[in-house]
Formats: structure tokens, sequence, C-alpha cells
């Protein structure tokens, strides 16, 4: 026999809305079973600008490694950071 869902309450704020679902499981307000997965091809991530000063030596050797791969530098500073941060998350995870 199916399950009888609950109806899902109307919600004053994203906040109270966030604190509900935190405090319930949404199996018992949504047929997960009927659920379609979503595909949002042009979803981009959040970005936050930031002031970096940098040694112009490393500049001008980022610069032209970019250069060599064809890239933008900042695009080229973006997959090192992120390469790297994994790698101290991995290490200090492990």
């Amino acid at each position: 026999m199916k399950q009888q869902l609950k109806p899902i309450p109307d919600f004053k704020s994203d906040e109270e809305e966030a604190a509900f679902w935190d405090a319930h499981d949404s199996s018992d307000y949504i047929d997960w079973s009927k659920a379609e997965k979503a595909v949002f091809p042009n979803l981009k991530l959040s970005t936050e600008s930031i002031s970096l000063r940098l040694p112009s030596p490393l500049l001008a050797h980022i610069k032209e490694l970019a250069n060599e791969k064809d890239v933008p530098y900042q695009s080229l500073m973006k997959v090192y950071l992120s390469d790297r941060v994994k790698r101290e998350l991995k290490v200090t995870h492990d």
C-alpha cells in the first residue's frame, strides 16, 4: 500500500522553510519515485572578485604558462588553486 504523503506547509520565509526541512524527512512529503533528473547546462557557480598581490616575476611566469597553454592567465590560476586546495584537503582528511 502506498504511503499517504503529508501536505507541504506554506512558509513565510526561506529561513522558515530551511528550518522545516532540516527537521523533517522530505520523503514524508514528496514522492521521490516520480522525480526526474534535472539538468542545468547554463548554471554557473557563484564567483567572487578578489584583489591579490603577486610578485611581478611570479605573475610573469603564470602569464607565460597560460600563453603556452593558450588560456587566460586568470583561468589558469583558478585551475592551479583548485588543484592545490583539493590536494591539501585530501591530505588533511586522510
